[in-house]
């Protein structure tokens, strides 16, 4: 059985491949049309399919949309409709935003549903003309069927099914769904049962993305910032005057009471003015207020849930550092957090969704919940790394780079080389690999330096030309972790997924200082050996050239543009950038005043090879 998911309506456009309970592909669709989140959160932007992402995952499965047995569509026009839900007709004015008033919560609503209703037909015949050879063939009606699955449903469903503990809480925070924007459950037996939700307009996710905004950024895309802000901020000086718009109630409920942000913070900071002080101190206070409510809201999970494992998504679940004090609070004694776990994670969870109801046999249908208790068929695959996007093999590389006529060398071993480039002070984009699934570069999209020089963090951020705040993260072996990082215990030794922040243990944070953030903490990623082998062989090679087997890592990507995602997107970024060296596949390209000194150093040995293309051994490769 092949079921496909699909997040379309807000933003973070994605799709995911599930076959017979295995994931086999999830993809973004901003990762091929280089549109940052795909698309923006707009009524009149919700038809917008991510093609691109359905037709990957088509591909590395070796499949066609007419192969589809069930089509998951992660939100529910039913349940944000109501009452309207069975009406033939929706009216919109001409010019809604012109209306002086409306029944709809949002002038454009009846467009947005209008959209998310006819998502089948859209799927069936809107596919762009490139694309359709493996799209083509369906109706709106089939041959597969269509669900569609709630949104929290799905945020819930994308942590649970893919968690790797066989029972335990689960909680959902982020902006909205149809109605909700917090929702509560508990994976036990094979069954899932809902504990309760909170309703918008009541929101920790839409008050971040306020404040966000108040702050000069962009909502629904730069909340990362804020929260790397709060790290240089006063957590005191705004805090209790903003904690007394949020009223936690019993039953894991809370009210946010009509606020003045001007009135709280000062006027609204204009996108690049200059970053004050009380910037920073408002960041502090929201992420302060943040963590204080979803801790009280997890202890009241916790007691009712009676279980001692969290499953944690949403938009609000990416917030690391609110992970970490939920981590190290002792409420839960493990807390996973689903990589993708903003929108881009709905298609994947309500592809799982449905593929595990539909695996019971009799199920009339699988996209339905009531509040459950619900059974589930057994689970047959668990989320141990992100690597779900497009590879690209090396003879395909290679092709590129002859077509483009680019000077590269073949490594023989590709980590030593590489890790004798960072030792020496480059600054490399490493390319490996399938693609992460989820917001976060995990060494297979990742641009990669040395910690050891404390100047490092501020070169890439120029590279990146971002924000001089912005900190850079640590990747290091799984089993070194407690070498370097504390509580190096929780959560079982791992953190793959960097979602969690850890302090940088006091006599190491010199020498890696370019890995330590303004606070001491660090957004640590453990690689392990058995998910990322070619990652985890460079850290090692590293540590034994340095004494440190840690290496800063952040996203492959300029400013403005998502992680890159082809041989071709890492070909633009790494000339469009100061990049030192690009390593993809088992590759190695250089910019010219580096490449001479490299030919020279690895041509020594043999005159006669090829400035174009040299084939390197692995024994010279690790020669210093």
């Amino acid at each position: 059985m092949i079921t496909l998911g699909i997040n379309a309506a807000f933003h973070d456009s994605a799709a995911a491949l599930v076959v017979d309970g295995e994931t086999v592909a999830a993809s973004e669709e901003e990762r091929f049309t280089r549109i940052k989140h795909g698309k923006r959160p707009l009524p009149f932007t919700a038809w917008e399919l991510p093609f691109h992402a359905i037709d990957d995952c088509l591909r590395q499965a070796g499949v066609t949309l007419a192969d589809v047995n069930h089509v998951a569509y992660s939100y529910d026009p039913a349940r944000f409709l109501g009452a309207r839900a069975g009406e033939a007709t929706l009216s919109l004015p001409l010019r809604p935003s012109a209306q002086a008033s409306t029944e709809w919560e949002n002038v454009w609503d009846p467009l947005f549903a209008a959209y998310v209703v006819n998502a089948p037909r859209q799927l069936a015949s809107g596919a762009p003309h490139h694309l359709r050879a493996r799209l083509q063939g369906v109706r709106h009606d089939g041959p597969h069927r269509f669900h569609f699955v709630g949104h929290h449903l799905a945020h819930q469903a994308s942590a649970f099914l893919a968690s790797p503990f066989q029972q335990c809480a689960v909680m959902t925070i982020d902006g909205r769904g149809e109605r909700a924007s917090t929702s509560y459950g508990v994976y036990r037996d094979g069954h899932y049962e809902s504990l309760g939700e909170v309703l918008v307009p009541h929101s920790l996710g839409l008050l971040y993305e306020r404040i966000t905004t108040h702050l000069g950024f962009l909502h629904s895309s730069d909340e990362y910032k804020v929260m790397a802000m709060a790290a240089m901020g006063d957590r005191h000086r705004y805090r209790d005057a903003l904690w007394r718009h949020v009223r936690l109630q019993a039953s894991g409920g809370y009210e946010l009471a009509p606020m003045d942000l001007s009135a709280l913070f000062g006027a609204p900071r204009e996108r690049g003015a200059p970053m004050e002080q009380r910037h920073y101190d408002a960041a502090a206070a929201l992420q302060a207020v943040l963590e204080d409510a979803v801790l009280e809201l997890a202890g009241w999970l916790r007691s009712v849930s009676g279980l001692p494992d969290l499953a944690m998504a949403g938009g609000v679940a990416l917030n690391c550092v609110m992970n970490a004090r939920l981590r190290d609070s002792g409420l839960f004694e493990r807390v996973w957090v689903q990589p993708a776990a903003g929108d881009a994670g709905t298609a994947l969870g309500a592809a799982l969704w449905v593929d595990a109801r539909a695996r019971l046999p009799g199920t009339a249908d699988p996209a339905r919940f009531d509040g459950g208790p619900l059974a589930l068929a057994p689970r047959r695959w668990r989320m141990d790394h992100a690597y779900l996007g497009p590879g690209f093999a090396d003879e395909d590389i290679e092709a590129l780079l002859q077509w483009a006529n680019l000077p590269y060398t073949r490594l023989g071993d590709v980590a030593s080389a590489t890790a004798r480039r960072l030792a020496e002070g480059q600054v490399i984009g490493w390319f490996q690999g399938r693609m992460e699934f989820g917001p976060r570069a995990l060494g297979a999209r990742s641009i990669l330096a040395s910690p050891l020089r404390p100047e490092m963090q501020a070169r890439l951020n120029e590279l990146k030309d971002r924000e001089d705040f912005r900190p850079v993260a640590p990747a290091v072996p799984r089993e070194r972790l407690g070498e370097w990082f504390s509580p190096a215990e929780a959560n079982g030794g791992e953190a793959p997924f960097m979602l969690f922040v850890y302090d940088v243990l006091p006599h190491q944070a010199a020498r890696i200082p370019s890995a330590c953030h303004q606070d001491g903490t660090a957004r640590v990623q453990t690689v392990d050996a058995a998910t990322h082998p070619a990652f985890h062989a460079l850290l090692e090679r590293f540590g034994e050239l340095t004494g440190v087997p840690v290496l800063i890592n952040t996203s492959f990507n300029v400013r403005g543009e998502p992680i890159v995602c082809t041989p071709q997107d890492a070909l633009h970024a790494f000339h469009s950038t100061p990049l030192d060296a690009l390593v993809i596949g088992n590759f190695l390209l250089e910019k010219p005043r580096r490449a001479a000194s490299s030919v020279m150093r690895e041509s020594a040995s043999d005159p006669a090879r090829s400035a174009r293309v040299t084939e390197v051994d692995a024994a010279a490769e690790v020669t210093p």
